[in-house]
């Protein structure tokens, strides 16, 4: 009787629909969301397809005309890739803008000299430079390098603090990047034999007098860190190239001389400062201290005011400025 008056209870039935209520609504809540994302349509991702060897070579001029003048700057790379592998393999392609880069006309000149540097700095390949290492290509540069000349006015190379090469030219600078990188990786022997020396480094505007030119040409290799510095230190590491320098009149022997020191700072950690200013004072004799009429402590305090430090790098004559003392407490 109990559970039966208890099932009749209107309190019980109110808790039963309201909990039955709730349920249905969360069931069919879940049910709807299963068949809304089942329902959905998802992109499909695209596929990653690579260019294959057969597919470049297939590719027509026309094509890749539309190619580099596409909108998308992924396909204008990859188009200009295989242009550049293309040319890079291509012997008839190279000899053309080793020909178009001794042309008189700039403008002619510059396009040669920007597609064979964009060429030799394609990473698709092992050793691009290989294309160039043959001795028309190297009186090819050497050529350009001579036209350069008549671009642009140089001054003379005389001052020790400013680096000229950043102003330089860019067809300049573009030659002078290919020969460095031949330079490493082949050596100097085949630029020497084109007349490097004598056809373009000679005739930079290093003084008017064989002793100015020497002294200009040995500062610039002390003093800078570029290109023109760095195939100049090539060429005085074997003989053929210290016997051109030597003939162009740009160093004082053609033999190897000794190791010259690149750090020219000069740094002296104790100097006298007592009588600095003083240079009508008595003669040197009388500044000499007694010790022996000095404690211990006031020797070490002498030699402390005594002590500091003088950076000079060699491009002017030693002044106040250059002397760092200790300070005095």
């Amino acid at each position: 009787m109990g559970f039966y008056s208890f099932l009749r209870d209107d309190r019980f039935v109110a808790a039963s629909l309201g909990l039955g209520t709730v349920g249905f609504l969360f069931a069919m809540r879940s049910i709807l969301e299963y068949y809304r994302d089942e329902a959905e349509i998802k992109p499909t991702p695209p596929k990653t397809q690579y260019i294959t060897q057969e597919t470049e070579d297939s590719l027509g001029l026309s094509t890749l005309e539309s190619l580099l003048s596409h909108y998308n700057f992924a396909i204008r790379d990859t188009a200009l890739k295989i242009v550049a592998g293309r040319a890079v393999n291509d012997s008839s392609a190279v000899y053309h803008l080793l020909w178009g880069i001794t042309r008189t006309d700039y403008e002619e000149r510059m396009e040669a000299l920007r597609a064979l540097a964009f060429a030799m700095e394609d990473n698709a390949f092992q050793d691009p430079l290989n294309a160039l290492n043959n001795p028309k290509a190297y009186s090819a540069l050497v050529r350009s390098l001579e036209l350069c000349l008549d671009d642009a006015e140089h001054e003379k190379l005389d001052d020790p603090l400013y680096d000229e090469y950043f102003l330089r030219d860019i067809g300049e600078r573009r030659c002078l990047m290919l020969v460095s990188q031949l330079v490493h990786r082949y050596g100097v022997d085949k630029f020497i034999e084109a007349g490097f020396v004598e056809r373009w480094l000679a005739k930079q505007p290093w003084g008017d007098d064989d002793e100015e030119r020497q002294k200009n040409f040995g500062m610039y290799m002390d003093r800078r860190k570029n290109r023109i510095s760095d195939i100049c230190f090539h060429l005085k590491t074997c003989k053929a190239g210290r016997k051109a320098l030597f003939k162009a009149k740009l160093t004082s022997k053609s033999r190897r001389g000794k190791r010259e020191r690149t750090d020219q700072i000069k740094v002296v950690l104790e100097i006298s400062m007592a009588n600095e200013d003083d240079l009508e004072g008595p003669s040197p004799a009388e500044h000499i201290p007694r010790v022996n009429d000095q404690t211990a402590e006031e020797q070490r305090l002498r030699r402390r005011h005594r002590e500091a430090m003088v950076l000079n790098d060699g491009t002017h004559s030693l002044g106040r400025n250059d002397i760092i003392e200790r300070a005095r407490f």
